[in-house]
């Protein structure tokens, strides 16, 4: 069922010429479900906790960054009751299109940061997340923060140089993130193509692991992320598969196939293949060459 969000207003929380506030807050069970009609960059900086959007519910931890664009329903919440043993603190920058207009002068490049602010600021957008890498956003929300808490002379252009900074390291940091992804994905089709070259000899996690260099527990995470299904799952799945091909396109016995596949057991080899096809070997073999 979809919750009720209150809005929050641009009036009520931009009060100053800037059309800008940056805060510090430590979060709790009684800020309400809201959207707003402002802009909103959440970094969060210490603890633990859940934050809630639209239907989603995302584990957070210290160096998480959301971008929230008008319109998107949100609101943060500690992992325990008890917030004083595992505070979870979270860092807001909110700005309006006001300040949108006033950025275009410092951002030279118009296209495509500007437009992509400008989408932010539009209702429809959807909410995106970035991680803190190298640490350059934490240190750019602490700044944003100091000057706005204790304004000294040129603060208007220090805090709107800063907020410019934020945004477009966190623009490249969206497109970094997605060419990571895009390069990850590649190599886990060389780790799938390996382990098809490879089907007759013993695959395990550990060897995959060491020609791929990601840890065990991260190539776990991949198989699941790409194929929806664990290593066992997905090498088992992927030998029978390949053993109806063989038993299709070829005269060779059960047995040999069954090795090709990596089956030493043949007596494996049948019950694993009429768990998963939902006959015998051949069985299969005499339905799909009649």
């Amino acid at each position: 069922m979809q919750r009720s969000a209150q809005l929050f207003k641009s009036e009520s929380f931009l009060q100053n010429n800037l059309h800008l506030l940056v805060n510090r807050y430590a979060e709790n069970f009684f800020a309400p479900y809201h959207s707003h009609d402002f802009i909103e960059y959440c970094y969060v900086a210490e603890g633990r906790g859940f934050h809630h959007m639209d239907q989603a519910v995302i584990p957070v931890r210290k160096g998480m960054l959301f971008v929230i664009p008008v319109g998107v329903s949100h609101v943060f919440r500690p992992a325990t009751s008890h917030p004083e043993q595992d505070r979870l603190i979270v860092y807001n920058c909110l700005f309006d299109d006001y300040m949108v207009d006033r950025l275009s002068v410092l951002l030279q490049e118009k296209s495509p940061i500007i437009e992509h602010l400008q989408s932010l600021g539009s209702s429809g957008s959807a909410y995106f997340s970035v991680s803190d890498w190298d640490g350059s956003i934490e240190i750019l929300m602490l700044n944003l923060h100091r000057e706005m808490s204790v304004p000294g002379i040129g603060s208007v252009t220090m805090l709107q140089t800063l907020l410019s900074q934020l945004i477009v390291t966190v623009y490249r940091q969206l497109y970094a993130d997605q060419d990571r992804s895009t390069i990850e994905a590649s190599d886990f089709a060389q780790v799938i193509l390996f382990m098809e070259q490879k089907l007759s000899e013993g695959i395990t996690l550990a060897h995959l692991a060491q020609i791929s260099r990601w840890s065990s527990r991260h190539l776990q995470r991949m198989f699941l992320k790409h194929t929806g299904q664990s290593f066992g799952s997905y090498l088992q799945h992927l030998r029978i598969q390949k053993s109806c091909e063989r038993l299709r396109t070829s005269d060779l016995k059960i047995s040999m196939i069954a090795e090709s596949v990596g089956y030493r057991d043949i007596d494996t080899f049948n019950s694993v293949f009429k768990k998963i096809v939902g006959e015998p070997p051949m069985a299969y073999r005499k339905r799909h060459r009649t």
